[in-house]
């Protein structure tokens, strides 16, 4: 009876989808259930269709339009996914029947170090310039490893200590970049080349204080060299600083007037330039002239 009151619930679900065709069942012990028309209908064909027959084919016409709905449910969305990776392809550089993805210049540079590294490996300069990249894209770790390979087959490496402190600074440890600059700094005391050379790599990482700094060092170590003291007017000048700038550019001209573009630069900004006239430094020749005269003249 269990059973029984069971498929009794199945067929009241089943028959509303055989349009509401009134179904009734007999028990057959050897056959179990079996479900038996009470209806019978005409076939297209002349031919009688039992109650039982009419629902399965309705069912069966239902079965067949939810397989032509999946169909155009999954056509639809190969369509979506079609043109989602055409998109896709377009902007990996695919969409015009290539098949390479697009380089950025960064990866193509780097890609360009890394075969010079492998090529020789105690090469500072590639050190340094592959952690210019890293520093670039935020890898501080990545950049202080490669700053710290330069430094290590090249000790005066002074692009490599200006870029040590920067990327130091950016990954947050302040007190390591402030003691490194420290050190540089001190390395480079004894000498107003190598104090010069420090302050335009420092410059580059628009550390002023710094830069100014190893300036004035290497001023104090030379105070007569047109080179620094130039140097020192165009940092001022960068700096929108043209009263210090122009002090120190005419001091440069006055130390050295052979420099053209100080005496440009100086012009521009409306300083009035006096180029000193070349004077004889041999005059043993003007001294035989004089002679040669004198002898003349003589009776």
């Amino acid at each position: 009876m269990f059973y029984y009151k069971k498929l009794k619930i199945f067929l009241a679900k089943f028959a509303p989808t055989c349009q509401n065709e009134p179904v009734r069942f007999v028990i057959n012990k050897k056959a179990g259930y079996k479900l038996v028309p009470a209806l019978a209908d005409i076939g297209n064909g002349g031919e009688r269709m039992t109650g039982g027959q009419r629902c399965l084919q309705h069912t069966r016409a239902r079965r067949h339009k939810d397989i032509i709905y999946v169909i155009l449910m999954i056509m639809a969305c190969a369509l979506l996914l079609s043109s989602g990776c055409n998109s896709e392809k377009d902007i990996f550089g695919k969409g015009n029947g290539s098949n390479e993805v697009k380089v950025t210049p960064s990866e193509e540079e780097k890609a360009r170090l890394f075969k010079q590294i492998d090529k020789k490996f105690e090469n500072p300069d590639a050190h340094y310039e592959l952690g210019q990249l890293y520093q670039a894209d935020g890898l501080w770790m990545q950049a202080e490893r490669e700053y710290n390979t330069a430094l290590s087959f090249d000790p005066a490496h002074r692009r490599a200590q200006a870029a040590m402190v920067k990327v130091l600074l950016s990954s947050g440890d302040v007190n390591k970049s402030k003691l490194s600059a420290d050190i540089y700094m001190n390395q480079v005391s004894g000498s107003a080349m190598e104090s010069l050379r420090l302050a335009l790599a420092f410059q580059k990482e628009r550390f002023d204080e710094y830069a100014l700094a190893c300036y004035r060092q290497a001023l104090n170590l030379a105070p007569n060299s047109a080179k620094i003291t130039r140097q020192i007017g165009y940092y001022y000048l960068s700096k929108g600083n043209k009263e210090m700038a122009k002090e120190y550019l005419s001091r440069s001209f006055q130390l050295d007037s052979n420099q053209p573009e100080v005496a440009g630069q100086l012009g521009q900004m409306g300083v009035i330039i006096k180029v000193p006239r070349k004077t004889e430094s041999n005059t043993k020749k003007l001294d035989q002239a004089v002679e040669q005269s004198d002898q003349q003249r003589a009776p």
